[in-house]
Parts: C-alpha cells; sequence; structure tokens
C-alpha cells in the first residue's frame, strides 16, 4: 500500500441521514475502523473485540501489544474472560508490552525490580533521618539537662555559701568584701528597703 492508501484508511467515512430536519446540520456517524483493524490490515465489523480496548487515535497501543503477544492471542485472551475484565487485561497487556519493547530481556520485571530498589533506598535513607533526629532529639534534652543543672547548682551552691557565711559570722562582727567572703557588718544593718 502506498501513502496515498494510508491517508484513505486514516479519513474517516461520513453518512447522511435523510430523516433529520432539514434546519439542523446532517448527523455524522464516524465508520473507522478500531487501531487493532487497522494494523491488521482488515474491515472491523460491528462487533470487533478489540475496537473498545483499541481506539482508533491510538495506534501505537495496539502496534506494541500486537509485537509482542500477536493479534490472535490478545483476541483469544480477551474472548476468554469476562467482559468486566477485558479492559484491566487489555492495560495490563499494554503495559507489559510496552516494557517488553524497552527492555526486551527483563520486560516489566526489570521495571519492578528497579521501582523495589529505589524502595529499598528510600527507607533505609528514611531509617538513617529518624535515626538522626532521634540522636538531634536526645542531644537536645541532654543540653537542656546540664543548663538546668548547672542553673541549681549555681543557685544551690550560691544560696548554700551565703547561708554558711551566715551562719559562721556573728552578726555584729564588720564586713569585709577583700577576701569574697561573707562576714556580718554594716551592709547587713542597713535597711533593704528604705
Amino acid at each position: 500500500m502506498g501513502s496515498s492508501d494510508t491517508t484513505s484508511t486514516k479519513t474517516a467515512l461520513y453518512s447522511y441521514s435523510p430523516s433529520s430536519p432539514s434546519s439542523s446540520p446532517p448527523a455524522a456517524t464516524v465508520l473507522s475502523p478500531c487501531a487493532a483493524c487497522k494494523v491488521l490490515r482488515r474491515r472491523c465489523v460491528d462487533k470487533c473485540v478489540l475496537a473498545p480496548y483499541f481506539p482508533p487515535t491510538d495506534p501505537q497501543k495496539f502496534t506494541n501489544a500486537h509485537r509482542v503477544f500477536g493479534a490472535s492471542n490478545i483476541i483469544k485472551l480477551l474472548q476468554d474472560i469476562p467482559v468486566s475484565q477485558r479492559a484491566d487485561a487489555v492495560s495490563s497487556m499494554v503495559y507489559e508490552a510496552n516494557a517488553r519493547i524497552r527492555d526486551p530481556v527483563y520486560g516489566c520485571a526489570g521495571a519492578i525490580f528497579q521501582l523495589q530498589k529505589q524502595v529499598n533506598e528510600l527507607q533505609a535513607q528514611l531509617a538513617r533521618a529518624q535515626a538522626e533526629a532521634i540522636n538531634v532529639q536526645a542531644q537536645n534534652a541532654n543540653l537542656m539537662a546540664l543548663i538546668c543543672m548547672g542553673m541549681s547548682h549555681t543557685l544551690h551552691d550560691g544560696a548554700a555559701l551565703a547561708v554558711d557565711a551566715l551562719a559562721a559570722a556573728p552578726l555584729n562582727d564588720s564586713f569585709s568584701l577583700d577576701d569574697g567572703s561573707l562576714h556580718g557588718g554594716a551592709i547587713w544593718e542597713a535597711p533593704i528597703w528604705t
């Protein structure tokens, strides 16, 4: 067939319905073969098993499936399964065919293996990130505990030193700040609030 033959099969045939009123445009019915019948170069019958699943707008879908599985095997498979499952079966066959064309050795199994490898890598990365988050939280908690302990020791030690100094020193002695210790004296005799 030449290029003029292929373009004639791609054009749709229109039929005019004489029963329609003259005020409205004529009703057009597209009589185009399905993609499977186009590829197989055969006449598409009204009850073509392949027509609902291989529309004329996507011939590559059938071409790939036909190349991998063969038209007769596709037709047999579709006739052997219930109508409700045929769309899923065609979808699976087309996916497998596309995968086989991309990767003739592994097909879908290669794609599944690559996806499983990505999942494993992402799970390992997630586990590392979670461990790092737990480590950062533990470091934060330790740091806060050290800060709180340091503050309580500082307050506790300062208060203990002041109490010890007050208990050891007589009340009427003079006050000396030269050596940093507390001795009773003039500061304690002055009122704090005036």
